[in-house]
């Protein structure tokens, strides 16, 4: 028998892990919190509006949103005023929420491509077809792209990599660890843009416009940050699984699981001719799209400037997100039979819209919460008294910075949903920073450092029980505690690896996260 005595962490550990599963169960689904959070916000507006709390506005005069007399007071929403306002603007609370139609215009894509059998035939075609000794990377760098896909990677990707390390004698469960760092820990990170790009600047762009009404953040501004994290990543999952977590799992022994070797679900000769087609398409939409950006001719470059920033390409580029996943997707469906018909397209597209139901109604209290906070006149106060507090504090913007994943990460522990987090405390922090002279671009790249590093260790991540499910097959009666174990020195050296990338990138280099994305932000300046 393997001894995993080296599995179990240490007594102090094992409390901590305990800790912090009891305190996430403490919480509420994160629909019952923003319904909770948005009582809170209307109680709390009373109250302190009843003390005339109030702080200087700190816009220029004449800038947009400005308050008339300079002085920003909270303003009570359990007075008749405030709730004819709440119910008046319930409904458009909700269909004007930034991320609520980014999101469903690209998941219409996602679901052609998904449904066609499109993108698990190029993951399994990229781990395949990766040499022995690139299998680690491999599977590291596909759990990352997997992201752009929703929940493909860990219902497709971790379960396979089990299976792809058991059948080349090495241990499953680093196969799964792999998977499950690149899947989880790298979430944010990927060479292209995909759901959460919009998603999450939908809601940093609220939170910017909080301080300057007229602050735009589009989905593509972590992009140059993305994309070499995703390297770094991978490059950190490989090392780690390879130096610190097989020699620790050691020799897999058969008897210490039941799952069988079994079928590893190889290419067909239709599904690689299939594929061969999808990417022809690719192929084809990125040359069509390139004309478009053509210096000098291009028709989405920006009309004024004849660039890149502040072009329609930008403005629609979850357009482009959508028919990069769409007519690959119908191509490949097409030649490998799975997509016949108009109708095949159609249900593809409803059942990814479906699959976001639980998102739809999440959006919709979020949307509240929101609304409810910048009406209030919180998000001013509190951004104006903690901007204050920083300022006074004088930390260096690296430790600042530091500080602020290493608090994103904590939440994360609890809350497990990236738009739940970031919902809740965008807008508190985007404005805070914004006035200590941080561009929101920035802040939210910090953030999706501290919100993919602790999805490993945190039970209330929602994927946590598959993964567990998976492992258990392979080790019987594995328990929370061995799982978080063997996934915590990703997280710790995620955590360090990324944040030193984040500031030798931004504060030592000083270069933009982004296309057109501001590292510092100023007030703009409003002439007389």
């Amino acid at each position: 028998m393997t001894d995993h005595t080296a599995l179990k962490p240490p007594g102090p550990l094992t409390r901590l892990l305990n800790t912090i599963e009891w305190l996430g169960n403490l919480l509420p689904h994160p629909v019952t919190l923003f319904a909770i959070l948005c009582l809170l916000i209307i109680v709390a507006s009373g109250i302190a509006a009843g003390f005339d709390i109030s702080v200087i506005d700190p816009r220029p005069e004449g800038a947009s949103g400005r308050a008339a007399n300079g002085v920003v007071n909270v303003v009570s929403l359990l007075s008749v005023e405030g709730l004819q306002r709440i119910v008046s603007h319930l409904v458009t609370n909700f269909t004007s929420f930034a991320p609520l139609g980014t999101v469903l215009v690209a998941m219409i894509g996602v679901g052609i491509a998904e449904h066609s059998g499109l993108l698990s035939a190029a993951m399994r075609a990229l781990v395949f077809g990766a040499p022995k000794k690139l299998v680690t990377f491999t599977l590291v760098f596909a759990g990352i792209m997997s992201n752009t896909a929703s929940e493909l990677g860990y219902v497709v990707l971790i379960p396979l990599a089990a299976m792809l390390f058991h059948s080349l004698g090495r241990h499953p469960l680093a196969g799964l660890a792999a998977a499950f760092a690149g899947v989880s820990g790298g979430y944010s990170a990927n060479l292209l843009l995909g759901t959460v790009d919009p998603l999450l600047s939908g809601i940093t762009q609220n939170a910017a416009q909080i301080i300057d009404p007229s602050y735009s953040v589009g989905p593509e501004v972590n992009w140059y940050f993305m994309a070499v994290s995703t390297l770094v990543i991978s490059v950190l999952g490989t090392w780690i699984t390879t130096s610190i977590i097989e020699p620790k799992l050691g020799t897999y022994n058969e008897s210490d699981g039941d799952a069988p070797k079994g079928d590893m679900g190889q290419l067909s000769v239709q599904e690689k001719h299939a594929l061969k087609g999808a990417g022809i398409a690719a192929l084809l939409l990125t040359l069509l799209l390139a004309l478009t950006l053509w210096p000098g001719y291009g028709i989405l470059l920006n009309p004024k400037t004849g660039g890149i920033a502040g072009s329609p390409f930008l403005h629609g580029i979850v357009a482009f997100i959508m028919l990069f996943f769409a007519i690959p997707g119908y191509v490949y469906g097409r030649l490998n039979g799975t997509m016949r018909t108009d109708r095949d397209v159609i249900a593809a597209m409803a059942k990814s819209i479906s699959s976001l139901s639980l998102y739809i109604v999440l959006v919709f209290f979020a949307a509240q919460f929101v609304a409810l906070f910048n009406w209030s006149n919180f998000g001013t106060v509190i951004a104006v008294k903690g901007a204050q507090f920083l300022s006074a504090l004088d930390i260096s913007a690296p430790l600042l910075f530091c500080g602020f994943i290493l608090l994103c990460g904590f939440i994360n522990l609890m809350i497990g949903s990236a738009s739940a987090q970031w919902a809740v405390t965008a807008p508190i922090f985007v404005p805070m920073l914004m006035l200590v002279g941080y561009a929101p671009e920035v802040i939210q790249a910090a953030y999706r450092i501290g919100d993919s590093v602790t999805n490993l260790i945190t039970p209330m991540m929602s994927y946590f029980g598959l993964i567990m499910a998976v492992a258990a097959r392979y080790q019987r009666n594995l328990g929370i505690g061995t799982l978080v174990a063997m996934m915590l020195p990703y997280s710790v050296i995620f955590l360090l690896g990324w944040s030193l990338l984040f500031v030798v990138w931004v504060f030592g280099f000083g270069l933009p996260v982004g296309p057109g994305a501001a590292t510092w932000y100023t007030l703009p300046a409003v002439a007389n």
